[in-house]
Order: structure tokens, then sequence, then C-alpha cells
């Protein structure tokens, strides 16, 4: 591990502590980890990053649970959304975090294969595919074919398809976030994904 990681955290700042908080962090923390926080990995994670900005953390929480819950996806879309992202950003965290809720979210192996090794998405079901095609295009061309948008606009409508993106891009911005506090994979956890 990095000589500037704390190991409690995994990343360059200590887990947040509830006391170091004035009356309102306390609050706002008490709201992140106590019961009913949808996190997948707990102060473990981006959530432990963003506490240490209070305010962030309370302003970001209700927009990620509208993405990832409230926004129509089924959860196999939204993970799969999740994982092109993570993908296309390199995030080996948000990777092992989202792979198994994604596959206990009825995503196909062969799909999740897919994104993970970037294959063809040639015999992947319709949304699948396009769900990949278009982040693809996005964060590695920085710019959607027509035909892509078109189709995509049919299948999700203005509304969704305007939340995928944003959903997506959700991700990519905690993938940066990740990258920049250097958050490790557990100590006994290999890299899931294949990078240069």
């Amino acid at each position: 591990m990095p000589e500037d990681i704390y190991p409690e955290s995994g990343f360059r700042l200590p887990l947040p502590k509830r006391e170091d908080f004035d009356e309102e962090g306390k609050k706002i923390f008490d709201k992140r980890v106590g019961k009913g926080a949808r996190s997948l990995r707990g102060l473990r994670g981006p959530s432990g990053i963003r506490l240490h900005s209070p305010k962030l953390a309370e302003y970001s929480n209700p927009l990620s649970k509208y993405l990832r819950f409230e926004a129509g996806f089924s959860g196999s879309v939204r993970e799969l959304a999740i994982l092109v992202a993570a993908r296309e950003m390199d995030s080996q965290f948000e990777w092992a975090a989202h792979e198994p809720e994604a596959l206990k979210e009825g995503l196909s192996r062969e799909t999740v294969d897919v994104v993970k090794f970037r294959k063809s998405t040639a015999g992947l079901p319709e949304t699948e595919a396009l769900v990949i095609e278009f982040g693809r295009q996005m964060f590695g061309r920085k710019k959607v074919a027509s035909a892509i948008f078109a189709k995509a606009l049919k299948i999700f409508g203005p509304r969704q398809l305007v939340d995928l993106v944003s959903l997506m891009t959700n991700y990519s911005s905690t993938a940066l976030m990740l990258a920049a506090f250097d958050m490790q994979l557990d100590p006994d956890q290999e890299p899931p994904l294949p990078v240069p």
C-alpha cells in the first residue's frame, strides 16, 4: 500500500469521525452512515471521501439516490450504465463494488465480460448493446454519433436519456475522485479490470 494511504480508510485521508464535525456536520454524518444509508461500501469509498466536506455529502446524496433508485431504470440497466462508466474510467474500485451488484440484478456474465474486456456488443440484447455503445462513444470519442443517439432516444425517451447520461457521468466523476484520493481495493482483492 502506498505510504500516503490510511489503512483504515484505504485512501489518502483518514476516515471521517463524527466527533470532528460541528452540529450540522454531525447530522449529515448520521444520515450518511446511519440506518437506511444506501452505500455499497460504507465509509470505505466515495462516501467516506465526500464526508470530509459534509455539505458536499449532503448535496450529492439526493442526486445519487435519484439516479440509482428513482429514475426508473431496471436494476440491470442501472448497473450496466455504472459498469460502463467504471470501465471507461478504468476505475478498479467502482468495478469491484458494482460487478457483483450487476450480476445480482440479473445482468448476464456475457454482458459484464463484454464491458470488462471491451469486446464487441454483437449478439447482446438491443438495450444492453446500446447502453455500452453510447457510453463508449461518450467517454472514448467525446461525441455520440447521431444514429446511436436517435436509437437511445427511441428506447429511453428524453427524460430517461438525460438521466442515463447523468448516471454515467456521476460515476465518472466519482471515479476521478477515487483516483485523486488513490482509493485502494481491499488488501486481499486483486484488481478486477485489465488495464495497460
